[in-house]
């Protein structure tokens, strides 16, 4: 039982529902709310990273190079290069615009991509969205009105071979740099 005589009973209490009320809960409003609690534990699993956390390149952000890390990202501006986040999604924004090839979970497509996509899980062009390169996914929708050009590669979950599409992925970057 609580006694009102420990110290150390009440004092971790009062500060932990203090912190993400007044700093973070704003920001985290704009994401999803209610995933807050398991970003305090984000090390302890990846599986509390990819639905809790999610990295934004705003509309007037240009990057170009590597991105590689173990959150989920939404692209609203211009991303050159290469995008590999394993396990997690890669969702590219009606303003976002990406030449690069896309290794992740799960990649949905509202804006314009070029370069191949490798997706453990589901790739998923919107309306809005444009694709141009090839895709290698377990799952794929595309829907009325979105458009793309490209090979398609439907693989099991358990069977897809990562180095299996790299023949192609050596192909992609020299058209992908160009305008989008």
């Amino acid at each position: 039982m609580w006694k009102p005589n420990q110290p150390g009973s009440p004092t971790p209490a009062t500060p932990e529902p203090a912190r993400p009320a007044t700093p973070a809960s704003n920001f985290e409003a704009a994401t999803s709310t209610p995933a807050r609690p398991p970003a305090v534990n984000a090390g302890a699993g990846s599986a509390a990273v990819p639905t809790g956390e999610q990295a934004t390149i705003g509309k007037s952000l240009v990057v170009k190079g590597e991105l590689t890390g173990s959150e989920s990202l939404y692209i609203d501006g211009k991303v050159e290069g290469a995008i590999n986040l394993p396990g997690n999604r890669v969702t590219v924004g009606r303003n976002g615009q990406v030449a690069a090839n896309i290794v992740a979970r799960e990649v949905v497509v509202l804006g314009k991509v070029r370069g191949n996509c490798q997706a453990s899980d589901r790739v998923d062009i919107r309306s809005e969205g444009s694709l141009t390169g090839d895709v290698i996914a377990a799952r794929i929708s595309i829907e009325d009105g979105a458009f793309f050009k490209g090979g398609i590669d439907i693989r099991k979950p358990g069977s897809a071979d990562p180095k299996a599409g790299a023949p192609s992925t050596t192909s992609a970057p020299e058209p992908a740099t160009a305008s989008v």
